[in-house]
C-alpha cells in the first residue's frame, strides 16, 4: 500500500478528532465512562475482616445496603474518572424479592469452579472516547429471578462436573413446552454530545422477547455519589435536589463539577390495540426518589442507629417492600433515581426511555410549566450520528474485506476491551490502618499480614480490568496483553496503563511490578518489556506517530524490574531462573508459589524462557533508543550478553570435578531432556542432584517465545554493539559454539538469530507442538499435552500422591481457587506469544524451512504459514460452523446459544477455552487478553476463508492425496486459500504481525524465496497502486464546523478507493491487505 493511501486513513474519522483532542488537552474526552465496576462486594480493597476472607466480610447480600469504601458497582455503571458521580441502571419485575441494582454471581466457595457471575449481559460496542456506547442484559419477567436455586444447584455439584447456568432453568429465558422466550432485552446506549464532552445522553430500550406473554417492568435510572465524605472527616457533602417546579428534574451539586442538571423524560406510552396515534395514549412520566448513599446498619448489624435517617437500600425498600417511608420526602440527597412504572408490556413490543446529563443545561433543557423535557428528534439523531461515526473508526481500524461474522467478533471484542475499564481505588495506608475518621480501626496484621510490604501503593485511576465482575481488579500481566488490542484503536490509554504499573506509586521500590490485590507479591511473568515495545511499534506503523519519551521512560524503570528479577529470582546466579507459579496456576504438579513437598527448589524452564524473552525485548527497546542516543549501545551489548548466558544455562550445567589431581570442568545438560526433546522443569537440591518432572506442558513451550533476529544493517547502524558482539564471538567461542543461539550461523538476508533453541530442537518441539495428540486442538495449542490423559504424571512424596492428568476443561482441585485451569485447556496470551514467535523464526529461517502440520498429516508448511494456520483455530472459536453452532457454545445448549435469534449475534469473550471441543471456561467476560483475537482478525481475517471450523487434520491427509487444484472438491479449495501465499506476502503478513516499519520490511524481503504456492506480485498490482497514490495527491480533511458530515465523505470516499484492489486474485498482491492491517 502506497504511503500517500496510508496516511490519508489517520485522523479520517470524528472519533480520532476527539481522540486528539483528548491527547492535545483541548478536550477532556476520556472524562466520562463505563467506569463503574460490576462487584465491588468481596474484594480484597473491601475487606476488613480479621482472616482475610473477603468472600465472607462483604458478601452479595450486603451490597444493596452497605457502602463501598473504594469504589461502586452497578448494572450499567457510568461515571467521571474519580467515580465521584456515578449513574446505573436498576430494574424490577414485580416478582424479585430485591431489586436487581447489580450483577449477582457465586462466591469462590459456592461455585463448584469458583467465583462465577450468573446472569446474561452483553457488551456491543464502544468507541475509545466513550463518545458511543451500547450493551444488552437479558431480564427475565415471568418468574422471579432464582438466586437460591442457583446457589444450591451449583452447591450439589463437583470438581468434575459443569457448572450449573442460568439459561438451563426452564421457563426463565426459554419454556422448553413451547418455545417462549418470557424475558425482556435491556439495551442500554450512551451517546456523548457533538462537541462537549460533559453531555451525556442516555438511552434504554427495552423489548419483550415473549411471543403470548406481556409482562411488568420497572425501570429505574440512578445517579448518586460515592461516598468520600464518611472517611474524610469534614469533607464537603454534595447533595442531589429536584427542581422547584419541573418534577423530572435534578440539580447536581459537586464541588469538582459545580452545578449539572439531569432530566428524565417522559416515555412514550405503548399503542393500544385500536390506535393508530402516539398521541391517544399517555405518556409513562417518571417519579423522582431521593435517599443517602450510607449504610442501614440497623438491617445488617442490628445496631441501634442508622449514620442517617435515609439509607441506601430505600429505592429496594420502596418498591419491593412498599416502605413508602424509606424515601426522603424533602426529594434531596446523594442518591437519586427516576421510576418508569410499565404495567403491561405487549409481546414483542418495546419501550423506551431517556435522559440527559448535562453541564449545558440552558441550551439543552427546556422548561413546561411542571416538567422539563428535551428535543427527542435531536436526542435521537446525536445517537444516530455517534453510532455512525463508530461504524466509521472500527472501519478504518480494519477496512479489508473480511467477513460480516468476523467483522462482528471483532467489533464485540472492541467493546468488551473498552467496556472492562474501571475506576480502581486503593491508598495502601487508609486501607490496612483504617481511615481515622472510623472507628474502630482494622484488626492488626489481618489476613496474616496481607500486602503489608506494599505501604507505597497510591492507586486511584481507570484501569483495564481481566473481568470487571470475576476479576474486579488489575493484574499486571494480563494488562500487557489488553495493551496489545487497545494500541489498535487508542494507543494513547494503552501507553498510560504500561507506564502506570512501572510509576513509583505502583512499581515496588525494589523494582517489583505488583501482581494483583490478592498478593501483590505474587509474580506474573515479565511481559511488560514486550508490550511496551509491540504498543509503540503499533502506534507507529497505525497512525504514524513515535512516542520515543514514553518509550525512554518506561525502559528506565523496567531496567529496575530487570534488575529485581535477576537478583530475587536466580538466587544462586546462574542464569537459572525461579519464580512461583508465574501466572500458570495450576500447571505444575506443586503448587509452585508454596515451598516444594520434596525441598530443594524448583529450577522453572518456564521462568528461565521468559527471562531469556525479558532481555531481548529490553535489546529491543535498547537498539531503538540507539538510534538516537548511542548511550544505549551499552546498554544493548549488556542485554545482548545477558541473553547468551541465560540461553547457555538454560541448557547446561557447569560442575567442577576435584576429585582427581586437577580439577575439570564437567557440563551436563540442564533442563533439556535429550531423550524426550523437550524442555522440563527440574528439582534441585544442590550441585548434581537434580531430577527433571516429565511433564509436557506449556512450560516446555515458552522458551520458544525468545527469538530476535539481527539485520546486518542493523548491526552496522550500531558500531560499538557490534564490535561488542564480534568480540563476544572471538573470545567466548566455548559459549558460542554450543549454544543454542544461532549467532556464528547466518539465515535469510544473512541474519543473525538470538535463540533459546537451535534449528533441530525448534523442529523437536515443534513436532509435539502440532501434533493433534499432543498439543495442537482444533482452535489452538492446549496448555498440556493430550499425551497425559491416558499418561498421568505422578509422583509420591512422604505419603501423599500428586498427579497430573491432561483436563481439556475446568480444574479438577481447588488451587489457586480452582476457577482456572492450565492442564490442557487453550490461554490466548501464551498461544499469541507462540504464533508471534514463529514469526521471527520465519523472518530467519525463510520459506525453504517447513514442518509437517498437522504432525502426522503430509502437509509441509514453512513458519509463517504455521502461524497463520494456528491464529485461524483459534478465530474459529467464534465462527459458527456449519450448522450455525460457536464452538464457544459447545454443549446441551449450543445450538439454543448459537442459533435463537436472540442469542446467536452475541459472542462472550472467555478466559480460556476446552482444548478438545473449544467450550468457552472461567470469565465469561474475560474481555482483556481475549481480545486479542481483535489483532489476529484483522492480520489473518482476508486469508482465513474456510469453510467454518475447518481445520487442517491429519486425517484428512489421505483423502487430499495429490488431486491437482482444479479438480478439487470445493472444500479442499477453500481449505488451501488460507495458504496461498508468495513468499513476499508471507513477509507483508509477518511484518503486520510483528508490526515492522517499511525500511525493516524492506530489510527481510532481502533473500525472501518464493514459497511455491502463488506467484509474485504483478506488474498489475504495481500500476494498481500507483494509480490510487496519484489520487490522493489531495488528502481530504474533517471539516471543523461539521465534522459529523464531512467525515461520512471522507468515508466514502476511501471505501471506494479500497474497493481498487483486487483481494484474493492471482494478480492482485496480498502485501496490500497486510500493509493495511
Amino acid at each position: 500500500m502506497g504511503n500517500k493511501f496510508r496516511e490519508e486513513f489517520v485522523d479520517s474519522t470524528v472519533e480520532e478528532k476527539r481522540l486528539k483532542e483528548n491527547r492535545n488537552h483541548e478536550k477532556y474526552w476520556y472524562r466520562w465512562g463505563p467506569y463503574l465496576s460490576e462487584r465491588s462486594w468481596a474484594t480484597v480493597r473491601e475487606d476488613y475482616s480479621y482472616n482475610g476472607d473477603a468472600w465472607s466480610h462483604f458478601p452479595f447480600e450486603h451490597a444493596n445496603a452497605r457502602v463501598f469504601r473504594w469504589g461502586e458497582d452497578g448494572l450499567f455503571g457510568v461515571s467521571d474518572n474519580k467515580q465521584f458521580v456515578c449513574t446505573n441502571v436498576a430494574l424490577w419485575n414485580g416478582k424479585d424479592c430485591r431489586l436487581k441494582e447489580r450483577l449477582f454471581g457465586l462466591t469462590n466457595s459456592q461455585g463448584n469452579h469458583g467465583e462465577d457471575v450468573k446472569e446474561l449481559y452483553y457488551y456491543l460496542d464502544n468507541t475509545p472516547t466513550h463518545s458511543y456506547m451500547k450493551a444488552l442484559y437479558k431480564y427475565p419477567f415471568k418468574k422471579a429471578f432464582p438466586y437460591e436455586q442457583i446457589i444450591e444447584e451449583n452447591g450439589k455439584r463437583g470438581f468434575n462436573d459443569k457448572e450449573f447456568e442460568i439459561y438451563e432453568i426452564d421457563g426463565l429465558y426459554q419454556e422448553k413446552e413451547t418455545g417462549d422466550s418470557p424475558y425482556f432485552d435491556v439495551f442500554y446506549e450512551m451517546a456523548k454530545g457533538d462537541d462537549n464532552p460533559d453531555d451525556l445522553n442516555f438511552r434504554l430500550t427495552i423489548y419483550n422477547r415473549s411471543k403470548k406473554d406481556s409482562g411488568e417492568l420497572y425501570v429505574s435510572p440512578q445517579i448518586f455519589f460515592r461516598n468520600t465524605w464518611a472517611w474524610q472527616g469534614n469533607k464537603e457533602k454534595p447533595i442531589l435536589k429536584r427542581d422547584d417546579k419541573a418534577t423530572n428534574l435534578v440539580h447536581v451539586a459537586h464541588e469538582k463539577y459545580g452545578h449539572r442538571q439531569i432530566v428524565f423524560q417522559p416515555s412514550p406510552g405503548l399503542f393500544t390495540e385500536n390506535s393508530d396515534e402516539q398521541s391517544d395514549v399517555d405518556d409513562i412520566d417518571p417519579s423522582l426518589l431521593f435517599t443517602e448513599n450510607e449504610p442501614n446498619l440497623v438491617k445488617l448489624f442490628d445496631n441501634e442507629k442508622n449514620p442517617s435517617e435515609f439509607c441506601k437500600d430505600a429505592f429496594e425498600e420502596y418498591l419491593v417492600n412498599g416502605k413508602e417511608d424509606a424515601v426522603n420526602p424533602d426529594n434531596e440527597g446523594t442518591k437519586a433515581c427516576a421510576v418508569y412504572h410499565f404495567k403491561n408490556v405487549p409481546p414483542g413490543e418495546y419501550v423506551t426511555v431517556r435522559y440527559k446529563f448535562t453541564n449545558d443545561f440552558e441550551s439543552s433543557i427546556f422548561h413546561t410549566d411542571d416538567s422539563a423535557v428535551i428535543d427527542e428528534d435531536k436526542f435521537d439523531t446525536t445517537f444516530d450520528n455517534r453510532a455512525e461515526e463508530a461504524d466509521n473508526f472500527y472501519w478504518r481500524i480494519t477496512p479489508l474485506p473480511i467477513s460480516d461474522e468476523l467483522k462482528k467478533i471483532q467489533r464485540q471484542a472492541f467493546a468488551g476491551l473498552l467496556w472492562t475499564k474501571q475506576f480502581y481505588n486503593l491508598t495502601f495506608d487508609a486501607w490496612y490502618n483504617g481511615d481515622s475518621s472510623i472507628k474502630p480501626s482494622p484488626p492488626p496484621n489481618r489476613a496474616n499480614g496481607r500486602n503489608k510490604n506494599w505501604k507505597h501503593l497510591y492507586i486511584e485511576d481507570i484501569l483495564s480490568m481481566p473481568d470487571k465482575w470475576e476479576y474486579p481488579f488489575f493484574a499486571s500481566w494480563d494488562t500487557a496483553f489488553h495493551c496489545i488490542p487497545f494500541a489498535m484503536i487508542d494507543p494513547d490509554f494503552a501507553k498510560r496503563q504500561l507506564d502506570l504499573l512501572t510509576r513509583e506509586w505502583y512499581m515496588h521500590p525494589n523494582g517489583q511490578i505488583p501482581a494483583y490485590e490478592w498478593n501483590f507479591n505474587d509474580v506474573n511473568p515479565p511481559v511488560h518489556a514486550w508490550a511496551v515495545f509491540r504498543v509503540y511499534k503499533t502506534e507507529r506503523n497505525l497512525f504514524g506517530r513515535e512516542d520515543r519519551v514514553f518509550l525512554e521512560r518506561v525502559f528506565q524503570k523496567l531496567l529496575l524490574n530487570f534488575t529485581w528479577w535477576v537478583n530475587r529470582k536466580d538466587s544462586d546466579g546462574n542464569n537459572v531462573f525461579e519464580g512461583g507459579f508465574l501466572g500458570l496456576d495450576n500447571i505444575g504438579i506443586f503448587n509452585r508459589s508454596e515451598p516444594l513437598p520434596t525441598g530443594g527448589k524448583l529450577e522453572q524452564a518456564d521462568s528461565t524462557g521468559w527471562m531469556a524473552f525479558f532481555c531481548l525485548q529490553m535489546l529491543n527497546i535498547a537498539l531503538e533508543l540507539a538510534k538516537e542516543n548511542p548511550v544505549y549501545e551499552d546498554i544493548a551489548s549488556k542485554f545482548f550478553e545477558h541473553f547468551i548466558l541465560i540461553s547457555d544455562s538454560m541448557s547446561f550445567e557447569y560442575l567442577i570435578d576435584n576429585t582427581g589431581e586437577s580439577c575439570q570442568k564437567i557440563i551436563k545438560q540442564n533442563l533439556w531432556n535429550e531423550r524426550d526433546q523437550f524442555y522440563y522443569d527440574a528439582i534441585s537440591w544442590g550441585g548434581p542432584n537434580r531430577e527433571q518432572i516429565p511433564v509436557r506442558s506449556l512450560v516446555g513451550l515458552i522458551p520458544l517465545y525468545a527469538a530476535m533476529t539481527l539485520e546486518p544493517k542493523l548491526l552496522d547502524q550500531f558500531p560499538s554493539f557490534k564490535k561488542r558482539v564480534n568480540w563476544f564471538i572471538d573470545n567466548r567461542p566455548e559459549i558460542v559454539d554450543r549454544n543454542i543461539a544461532s549467532m556464528t550461523k547466518r539465515g535469510v538476508g544473512e541474519r543473525m538469530l538470538l535463540s533459546l533453541v537451535n534449528e533441530d530442537r525448534l523442529k523437536a518441539i515443534l513436532s509435539r507442538m502440532l501434533d493433534e495428540t499432543e498439543f495442537l486442538s482444533p482452535y489452538g495449542i492446549r496448555s498440556l499435552s493430550k499425551y497425559h490423559e491416558e499418561h498421568p504424571f505422578e509422583m509420591n512424596v512422604h505419603g501423599e500422591q500428586y498427579i497430573v492428568k491432561y483436563l481439556p476443561g475446568e480444574s479438577d482441585s481447588g488451587m489457586f481457587g480452582g476457577n482456572s485451569n492450565w492442564r490442557g485447556p487453550i490461554w490466548f496470551a501464551t498461544s499469541f506469544l507462540i504464533i508471534e514467535s514463529l514469526q521471527r523464526f520465519y523472518l530467519y529461517y525463510g520459506s525453504e524451512f517447513k514442518v509437517e502440520c498437522p504432525t502426522g498429516s503430509g502437509d509441509y508448511l514453512n513458519l509463517a504459514e504455521v502461524a497463520e494456520e494456528l491464529g485461524c483455530r483459534m478465530i474459529h472459536l467464534f465462527v459458527p460452523d456449519e450448522n450455525g453452532e460457536r464452538a464457544i457454545n459447545y454443549g446441551e445448549y449450543a445450538t439454543f446459544l448459537s442459533t435463537d435469534e436472540h442469542f446467536k449475534d452475541l459472542i462472550p469473550f472467555y478466559e480460556y477455552f476446552d482444548g478438545d471441543t473449544g467450550r468457552g471456561l472461567g470469565a465469561s467476560h474475560q474481555c482483556g487478553w481475549t481480545a486479542l483475537v481483535a489483532k489476529w482478525i484483522s492480520d489473518v481475517g482476508v486469508s482465513c476463508v474456510r469453510l467454518p471450523r475447518t481445520a487442517r487434520s491429519s486425517s484428512n491427509a489421505a483423502s487430499r492425496g495429490s488431486t491437482p487444484f482444479p479438480e478439487e472438491s470445493n472444500t479442499n479449495r477453500i481449505r488451501r486459500m488460507a495458504r496461498r501465499k508468495s513468499a513476499k506476502s508471507l513477509i507483508n503478513f509477518t511484518a503486520a504481525v510483528l508490526d515492522l516499519t517499511e525500511e525493516e520490511k524492506q530489510q527481510y524481503r532481502i533473500g525472501a524465496a518464493n514459497s511455491g504456492l502463488t506467484p509474485q506480485t504483478s506488474g498489475t498490482s504495481n500500476k494498481r497502486e500507483e494509480e490510487i497514490d496519484e489520487d490522493l495527491d489531495n488528502k481530504s480533511i474533517l471539516d471543523s464546523k461539521n465534522p459529523h458530515k464531512s467525515e461520512s465523505k471522507i468515508i466514502s470516499s476511501l471505501k471506494s478507493k479500497m474497493r481498487k484492489f483486487k483481494f484474493g486474485e492471482k494478480d492482485a498482491s496480498e502485501e496490500r491487505e497486510s500493509e493495511l492491517t
